[in-house]
């Protein structure tokens, strides 16, 4: 028998120093220095998802492109939806999706408009032939320079993203899942331990589990699980799109136990346990991904 010897968690992925850097939202993949890990090069799949189908939010970059990639390398067909001007990350992600030999679906809009959260649940149950796994994973942040300083437009955009746009999808995909199927929203350790830089953000997240915890009691009675990923820093587009300066951005993540932030390969297997028959048991649970840092 082959020895497996676990890797020590503080240097599993690469520790590159984040330089200074700037990006308008949404962020580009192209343009994060240094490039995130979604797990190209490293995921291997055992189908654990062979034969399901799977619509993720914000599955152009990031969080989103990494379950893609999993869930792809796990057997499972996935459309993702993200915003027109992520056209080329989504690409990327689709063609990564291909590669594993599953069906990719594109499906460009903006989730904040309700006839195009509707459209693109419709689209993605069409051009997949059903729906298996929702993943409720869009999102936007902005840094907050003092709670005065917070304006109604900014605050808008994050509420009707993170509240609006994932309610309205879960809403249309809701009736058209069979038992068995499984929604899973990204949340925040931001739920639980909120910074003031990111109130509003923050305040969305925890309205989030809140809405993972009600659901789920519906949804149980129908065979349909929801849960939550809590994830705590994570290294992506959003990030150097958040409107940081360098020093923030240079001490990213070094405040986790483990002393790094993560890469988005790192939350791929959550979002997989799960979508998956091993997690049959669990629903209305928020499974923290944090480095460490307590809920």
């Amino acid at each position: 028998m082959s020895e497996s010897i676990p890797n020590d968690p503080r240097h599993a992925h690469r520790e590159e120093p984040i330089p200074p850097q700037q990006q308008d939202q949404p962020g580009r993949t192209s343009r994060t220095d240094p490039q995130p890990d979604h797990g190209e090069e490293q995921y291997v799949g055992n189908d654990r998802l062979a034969g399901r189908r799977a619509l993720i939010t914000g599955g152009d970059s990031g969080i989103g492109r990494a379950v893609a990639i999993a869930f792809a390398r796990e057997g499972a067909d996935v459309a993702i939806v993200h915003l027109p001007e992520e056209q080329k990350d989504a690409d990327d992600t689709v063609q990564l999706i291909r590669d594993a030999g599953c069906r990719g679906v594109s499906i460009p809009g903006d989730l904040r408009d309700e006839s195009f959260a509707t459209e693109a649940v419709r689209r993605a149950f069409d051009e997949l032939y059903g729906l298996d796994i929702v993943v409720l994973n869009a999102g936007y942040q902005h840094d907050i320079d003092g709670f005065a300083s917070l304006s109604t437009e900014d605050m808008r955009r994050v509420f009707d993203t993170n509240l609006l746009g994932t309610v309205m999808t879960a809403r249309a995909a809701y009736p058209k899942l069979e038992p068995g199927a499984s929604i899973i929203v990204t949340a925040s350790i931001q739920a639980y331990q909120p910074s003031p830089g990111l109130i509003d953000y923050a305040m969305t997240k925890a309205a989030q589990v809140a809405f993972v915890k009600a659901l789920a009691e519906e949804a149980g009675p129908r065979g349909i699980r929801v849960n939550a990923v809590a994830p705590g820093p994570v290294w992506t587009p959003l990030i150097p799109a958040t409107g940081w300066d360098d020093e923030k951005l240079a001490s990213f993540g070094k405040d986790t136990p483990i002393g790094r932030p993560a890469q988005p390969a790192e939350l791929a297997g959550a979002y997989v346990y799960l979508a998956s028959d091993e997690a049959s048991y669990t629903s209305g649970a928020v499974l923290p991904v944090t480095g460490g840092k307590p809920l």
